[in-house]
């Protein structure tokens, strides 16, 4: 059997068939070798997704790879709607399996394959039409397909006439590359058709050929294939009427198929015959670099181009900004022509004019273009093309880090770009290069372990709430995935749940044996590629539905070892907020330029050494700070040196740093030779360049050989090393260098350069930090503004920025429907807060409003009614503005105008319909004739129930705090702020007693079953979480409810940056406040306000019947229970002094009885129209 092939799989789906196949490429190559199978095929439904990926790893296994696709085929013979042997699989077009078995035959499987997705009409099945087959056919070797083929549906449908014409177009198409496919899996519909399929082979003299089409390794897996197979449809196992396959859709031996087969021998030979045409298969390339002119003898204009633009562009740069000192301009001039010859060797003059065609574009549209990433940073050619931002020379970044001809991998520029215009490049780059040339990158999405969970419990109809329970039992953590099984292994309630009800254990079984598997395709964020010819005739194309842009369909792995170059188009928000910031600093009639802004200015410095970098790109993190206050930085070199040691491992050097550059430490350069290198960094080795340049001052290395150790190093592969080892030492001691010395310095090198960070990088990323530190120390309200502009969708960064400004003394402007942007605006020294930025409202809904306004502010709620776009503006938004206050200019009274969004929204629509019948004169009387609206009666907000939902529509108290009418108290009562808890708690203290409000409250389970409760809680100085547990959850879960206003006695513990609290005790705020005051003083214009203070005085013995709304005042008394409910209350109660403001003089008035007394009682009545003053007393 060994000796004799006796079968090959022709028609065969791997894991790229989405949520169709269940064989990784990996595993086919194990079954494939286990069965000592000479050849494979891939055929995958309408794609190619793995073409090269199989062959390569195929080949590597020793087996012959053949490369084919499963493809659909319109033969616009029938109505589809009838849906012709839609019961095989389900599919509207029939597919054929072809096969390359020529390079040519693959070059067309390309096309056919790209055309596929590129021209099918969206919403239609992926497919190809029959006539795309004529001129494309070369090379290729069609089978029919089996039950899903044109001649099986056909005979299924009892159409033979069809049977006859499709078989004469095939054969007409691929002339003695036809085979008529036979497959057997019990299934009556291939029982239906066999015997007419071979008397139709033998009738034409078309051979026959024997296939299994598996879908899955072995029998054990038809389960989970078949749960693969409803997931993908939205199905249920249990239903009868879907889609099935059968456990004979296997992974076969060559024994099984010879068996199955026996009595049709030249079908088993026709596969070994099939294998044997197939001559082709697919390959790694070297890169491939696209032309930037398509003309002939372009590679030599290219070059000469390329130094033109770069000469002119060294001379702009030099006379801008000068050369570094203790250089000429000879130096530049001689690191230019070196680079020019390097690049010209390797062909990238064409990438180099690319890129910087497209930045120079985007730069000429005023699109922020980031300093650079990476090692291209460190090019001089790239800073004179304006690629860069940064002098490689002055800032000692090489260039071999970069690029020379010992390189293994080409490497690419990645290029930042303002992340709201990253697709007008993308856009410009694919009209330059043309659309046929210029692709995105795919992307798989896979079947992790909670979601493969979630839909393997829905075929099994379990109930939703226990597969939820489970699925929230699996750790989510995006970073570093967890699989099913260590889920399981590691949470005893997965285990008892499986132990205990054999559908859950069946579900488990299921799911990891679907887990990984890929479920969708995507396109990358950044990656894009441009080839030198159209694309489709180096990898196949995929169209995403979302974008009409092609997109590889090799993913980044494979499509850059297909030969073709990546550029990655990345958005950074900071170039954004740069950008924003810049704009608005202009409205003063300040121009910034931020490439030409000095690197020296004291204010950035101050404001980075004392850690005041909220917002500050690369160094805002709590850690961050900590190490700039430590370091004091006064020169750029020292953000480059910590945005490249603040990572795992060489963050141990950051004491170093430190000491030595504040003179507390001698810096120690291990070999004098070495101080020039190391002296920037005090001794401390942090970039890769430096073990590059130590490499070669200490043994004589070319900077492209140590780009090679430096790459050793970092790989640790023992002969390697121990070849570098030898290269390094030898060279040392022909310098001079004691051999036990240069052994000690390579030992020194490798541990470095395993953590070593690309200075070309930290350099262009500390430039940008650089900026943001800039633009804040100089102009901190513009920044703050661009900062929560670009944020405005994470409050949880509001409410730091906004924390910040309050800290800079900045004051922010609340929302306004007549004040505020749809962004955040600056007038003054004010940030106006952006309307788009408020719970529950869109950016449309805001722009209409804007655009209503214009240069008008609305006159009262009445004209604001009449001039909004009804279309636009919704019940929602209108109840968002009104709780975040955006209509307190136009009324006070919040719940007024909450109670009349309905109103409101009802004239809004009458006004719009009156003007678009052209009847707008006799609307409302007349435009002149419009009166005010009737607002509906409404019980004014107590001061903490309009702050909370303040709150909900904003995400921060902005105000306000409902603590504020503690703010006497708490200093009494000697409660820390959150802010003091957590510094002290860092300096090392483990409890407290603080005040605060309850903002939120979530219950989960322990890893023991007990409940545990999350608390969102939040005081004037910050928002913050504390946990507590379960016998403390019971005790206090009345109090820890949201709006409440409690004291907590906390514990806590430092955990790096953050601060782990813990709830210990709980009581109400009120009732410690009661303790300290015994009555109220309340000052009142005149008499108008007096019924509204009956309303909120409550008499001592009836509080708690006066209690409703969502206030909190009278929580305490809600909660006392029991006989002793009583006494607690009197604790609370009061007399009140009434005192009445009179032209000439002063009424004073003590209420007879006691009332209940309480912080926020005074601030409800303090807010009440006519009341000047609220004492305690």
């Amino acid at each position: 059997m060994s000796r004799d092939p006796c079968f090959v799989h022709l028609h065969v789906h791997s894991a790229y068939s989405l949520l169709e196949g269940a064989l990784t490429i990996g595993k086919l190559a194990k079954l494939a070798e286990a069965d000592r199978q000479p050849a494979l095929a891939l055929t995958d439904v309408n794609n190619m997704f793995g073409a090269l990926e199989f062959s390569e790893k195929l080949a590597g296994a020793g087996i012959q790879p053949i490369v084919g696709c499963a493809l659909s085929v319109d033969f616009a013979d029938h109505d589809h709607g009838q849906r012709l042997g839609a019961h095989a699989n389900n599919q509207v077009f029939p597919r054929l399996a072809l096969l390359a078995a020529r390079e040519e035959g693959y070059r067309n499987l390309l096309r056919l394959v790209s055309r596929a997705f590129l021209e099918t009409p969206s919403g239609e099945p992926v497919h190809v039409k029959l006539p795309w087959l004529d001129g494309l056919s070369d090379g290729l070797i069609a089978l029919t397909g089996g039950p899903g083929g044109p001649l099986d549906q056909a005979i299924l449908a009892g159409q033979m006439p069809l049977v006859g014409a499709r078989l004469s177009l095939l054969r007409r198409l691929f002339d003695g590359r036809l085979y008529i496919e036979l497959q057997r899996h019990n299934a009556p519909s291939e029982r239906a058709t066999e015997g007419v399929l071979i008397d139709q082979a033998y009738a034409g003299g078309i051979p026959l050929v024997a296939t299994n089409q598996p879908f899955f390794a072995s029998a054990d897996d038809y389960e989970a294939h078949d749960a693969l197979l409803c997931i993908a449809e939205g199905r249920l196992l249990a239903e009868a009427e879907r889609r099935h396959l059968t456990a004979e859709h296997r992974f076969k031996t060559r024994a099984e198929m010879a068996k199955l087969f026996a009595d049709l021998p030249e079908a088993l030979a026709s596969t070994v015959e099939i294998a044997q045409r197939c001559s082709f298969r697919p390959r790694t390339a070297k890169p491939i670099l696209p032309r930037f002119s398509a003309e002939a003898g372009a590679a030599a204009e290219e070059d000469a181009a390329l130094r033109v633009r770069a000469e002119e562009g060294l001379a702009r740069r030099l006379a801008a900004h000068g050369v570094a000192p203790g250089l000429t301009e000879e130096d530049y001039r001689e690191r230019l022509a070196f680079e020019l010859g390097v690049i010209a060797r390797m062909k990238y003059s064409g990438y180099f004019l690319i890129v910087s065609d497209f930045i120079s574009w985007a730069k000429e549209q005023g699109i922020p273009v980031g300093p650079g990433r990476g090692s291209g940073a460190g090019s001089l050619v790239a800073y004179s093309l304006t690629i860069t931002d940064l002098d490689p020379i002055r800032f000692g970044l090489l260039f071999e880090r970069f690029l020379n001809p010992e390189r293994v991998s080409m490497p690419d520029f990645d290029i930042d770009f303002c992340q709201n215009r990253r697709d007008e490049v993308i856009r410009y780059v694919q009209q330059r290069y043309g659309r046929d040339q210029v692709a995105q990158i795919i992307t798989f999405g896979t079947l992790q372990a909670r979601g493969v969970l979630r839909d393997v419990g829905r075929v099994l109809e379990m109930p939703y709430g226990q597969v939820d329970k489970l699925c929230k039992l699996v750790p989510h953590n995006p970073a570093k995935p967890v699989t099913l099984a260590e889920a399981i292994n590691g949470e005893p309630r997965l285990q008892a749940a499986r132990d205990s009800e054999p559908v859950v254990a069946r579900a488990f079984a299921i799911a990891q044996k679907l887990e990984g598997l890929y479920r969708h395709a995507s396109t990358h964020a950044a990656g894009i590629v441009i080839g030198d010819r159209p694309l489709s005739e180096l990898v196949p194309l995929y169209r995403d539905p979302k974008s009409d842009m092609p997109v590889t369909q090799f993913n980044m792995k494979w499509v850059e070892q297909a030969g073709l170059v990546k550029f990655d188009f990345l958005g950074l928000k900071t170039l954004t907020v740069l950008e924003v910031a810049v704009k608005l600093v202009a409205q003063r009639g300040i121009t910034v330029d931020l490439a030409h802004i000095p690197l020296d200015d004291e204010k950035s410095y101050s404001m980075l050494a004392h850690g005041e970098t909220v917002g500050v790109f690369q160094v805002e993190s709590a850690g961050m700070r900590r190490a700039l206050v430590d370091m004091r930085p006064d020169r750029f070199e020292d953000i480059i040196a910590l945005v490249a040691l603040y990572r795992p491992g060489p963050m141990a050097n950051i004491p170093t740093y430190c000491a030595r550059k504040q003179g507390t430490e001698r810096p120690d350069y291990i070999h004098p030779k070495l101080e020039p290198i190391l002296r920037e960094t005090f001794g401390v080795i942090i970039y890769q360049e430096q073990v590059m340049q130590i490499a070669q001052v200490l043994a004589g290395y070319s900077l492209g050989e140590a780009d090679l150790l430096r790459r050793a190093m970092g790989k640790k592969i023992r002969a390697e090393m121990d070849k570098q080892r030898e290269r390094f030492v030898s060279g040392a001691v022909e310098r001079g260098i004691d051999k036990a010395q240069a052994d000690f310095i390579f030992d020194l090198l490798a541990r470095f350069a395993d953590y070593g960070f690309n200075k070309s990088h930290a350099a262009a990323y500390a430039l940008v930090a650089y900026q943001t530190a800039y633009m804040k120390a100089n102009y901190p309200v513009e920044f703050l503004a661009a900062s929560m502009t670009l944020d405005m969708g994470n409050t949880d960064k509001l409410a730091d920025f906004r924390a910040e400004a309050q800290r800079l003394g900045i004051k922010i402007a609340p929302p306004s429907v007549n004040a505020s942007g749809v962004d955040f605006d600056v007038k003054g020294e004010t940030i106006h807060y952006a309307l788009a930025a408020l719970k529950g409202i869109g950016r449309q809904a805001v722009e209409a409003i804007v655009t209503a306004r214009g240069d008008r502010p609305f006159a009262d709620l009445a004209d604001f009614a009449r001039r909004i776009d009804p279309r636009a503006v919704n019940k929602r938004v209108l109840e968002s503005l009104a709780a975040a206050g955006a209509f307190d200019p136009l009324e006070r009274d919040r719940a007024r105008v909450f109670a009349a969004t309905e109103q409101m929204l009802a004239e809004a629509q009458r006004q719009y319909e009156a003007t678009s019948s052209g009847a707008m004169e006799f609307s409302f009387g007349g435009p002149g004739n419009a009166g005010a609206l009737r607002l509906p009666a409404a019980e004014t907000w107590l001061p903490a129930d309009r702050l909370q939902r303040e709150y909900d529509a904003i995400g921060f108290f902005l105000s306000g705090h409902p603590l504020d009418d503690y703010a006497h108290l708490l200093k009494r009562l000697r409660l820390q702020s959150w802010a003091e808890f957590a510094r002290a708690v860092k300096a090392g203290a483990t409890a407290g007693r603080l005040a605060a409000t309850v903002v939120s409250r979530t219950e989960r389970r322990t890893k023991t079953g007990n409940k545990m409760g999350i608390i969102g809680l939040s005081d004037p100085s910050g928002h913050y979480e504390a946990v507590i547990f379960n016998e403390g959850l019971q005790q206090y879960r009345d109090l820890l409810e949201p709006g409440g206003a409690v004291i907590l006695f906390l514990t806590a513990e430092a955990q790096g940056e953050e601060v782990r609290a813990r709830i210990q005790t709980c009581e109400p705020l009120d009732e410690a406040a009661a303790k300290l005051q015994s009555g109220l003083r309340v000052v009142l214009s005149d008499d108008g306000p007096l019924a509204a203070l009956a309303h909120r005085l409550q008499p001592a013995r009836s509080a708690r019947a006066g209690a409703n709304g969502r206030s909190v005042a009278l929580r305490p008394a809600d909660n006392v229970g029991g006989t002793n409910g009583g006494d607690k209350a009197d604790r609370a109660d009061g007399e009140v002094t009434l005192v009445l403001r009179l032209p000439d003089n002063e009424i004073e008035v003590k209420l007879p009885g006691r009332y209940r007394i309480s912080p926020q009682i005074a601030g409800a009545i303090k807010a009440v129209p006519g009341v000047v003053l609220v004492e305690a007393v």
